[in-house]
Formats: structure tokens, sequence, C-alpha cells
């Protein structure tokens, strides 16, 4: 039978715990006892863990062999800020596709209300990846950093950098990716897509503009479909 993963909010040497709301799930909602097992991710790998001391807010564990080290695809999503619903899910779904990093735009058509509510949604995002990545089963949640500004992607470097644009009309995103690629950031537009200048700055900065075919698809479907096209090549 598989074990439920955790991942710790504590580790010290052979020691682990859960504080807080996380371990108030663990405590109070699926009623943990004292020595059942789980596999607890430390962040950079997962290890076999039986609990030894549960209180409302605090579950401890005892760690014992590594189950896995993390292999995360090496794939930082640059995302215009949209709609929170709709970009908690994208976060979701990225999450679980197993991106290592998550960084919020504020690009042109980023609604005034979201650019000023976006920093206090850091917390939240950060909440739903590390939820996520459990279900997942992944070893360690993706980086989601504060919101930064478009002048600020653009001057990203180091990876193959593409940005996602409805108006590519030649290159898709399979053929954008090189061969040899051993990590990739791509940037996607909100709602609206790109302006025309912002694609003309993608451009001149160096970026390699892609497309995911004909139809118009919304930014979450888009980031979705993008992501799973790249990890398909990456891996």
């Amino acid at each position: 039978m598989t074990r439920r993963r955790w991942i710790a909010d504590e580790v010290s040497g052979n020691c682990a715990a859960l504080t807080g709301e996380h371990a108030r799930h663990l405590s109070q909602v699926l009623r943990a006892q004292i020595g059942q097992e789980f596999d607890i991710s430390t962040g950079t790998e997962v290890r076999h863990g039986r609990v030894t001391n549960i209180q409302a807010d605090r579950v401890e564990f005892e760690l014992g062999e590594i189950v896995v080290y993390a292999a995360t695809p090496p794939i930082t999503v640059a995302l215009s800020i949209f709609k929170f619903d709709r970009m908690e899910w994208a976060i979701e779904k990225c999450t679980e596709l197993g991106v290592a990093r998550i960084i919020p735009v504020i690009a042109a058509r980023t609604e005034s209300h979201l650019t000023t509510s976006a920093s206090k949604r850091v917390e939240r995002w950060q909440r739903i990846a590390k939820q996520a990545s459990e279900q997942a089963r992944r070893v360690s949640p993706p980086e989601i950093s504060a919101p930064i500004k478009f002048k600020d992607l653009l001057a990203m470097s180091g990876s193959p950098r593409i940005v996602l644009s409805e108006t590519e009309q030649n290159v898709l995103l399979k053929d954008a990716i090189p061969g040899d690629a051993h990590s990739l950031l791509l940037a996607f537009g909100a709602e609206g897509g790109w302006k025309e200048e912002e694609i003309i700055a993608f451009r001149e900065a160096g970026w390699t503009s892609a497309s995911l075919g004909n139809t118009i698809l919304r930014a979450e479907t888009a980031v979705i479909a993008a992501v799973a096209i790249a990890c398909s090549i990456l891996e």
C-alpha cells in the first residue's frame, strides 16, 4: 500500500515535524496515531517517517531510510496575473505537472485591482502549491516568488526563454524548445494576451515567440497545455 506523503515544515537531523494548520489536518481531521507511518519530504529527499508525538498544532516524526531523491523538471513559469480563482487553478496544475518555479508577472493587461492585491496572495499561492505537491507526491513544492514587473521579466537570463503568443503564426512550442535544453523559462500573458508593444519588447530582448496552435485558449488552459508539452520534451 502506498503511504501518504507529507512535506515537512521543520527538519532537524533524523527528526521532522508538521506545524500549524498542516499538523491540525493530520492530527484532528485524519486522526493520526503514534507509530503511524508516512513518507516525509525534507525538501531534497523523501524519507520513511514514523509518528512519535502528536499535539493539536504539531506532529513529530522519526525519519528512517531514504525513499526517493528530488527530480523536478527544470521549468520556470512566468505567469501574468489574471483572475485569482483561475490563476490558483493554474498554479495547482503547474505544481502537479512538476514545474520548479512560478513567477507572477504584472503585465500591461493585468487588471489594476489584481495588481494591488497580488502581493497579499503569495502566501495563499504557496499554500496551494504545497497541498498540490503532497497530493502529486512531489519531493518539494515549486518556488513561488513575489510578483515582478514586466521589465524585470524581460531581463531574466539563462534558460531558453520562450514567450507564448497567439499572434505567432510560424513556430509551435514543440519546435521552439531546443533538443538539448536542460531547463526552460515559459512566459504567459494575462487574459487578452500580451499587448503588441510587449511582444516587440520580448523580440528585442532575444526571447523566442511560440504558439500552441490555431485556437485561442484561456490563460489557464494555455499554461497547462504548454507545461505538459515542455515536460514531455525535457523528460
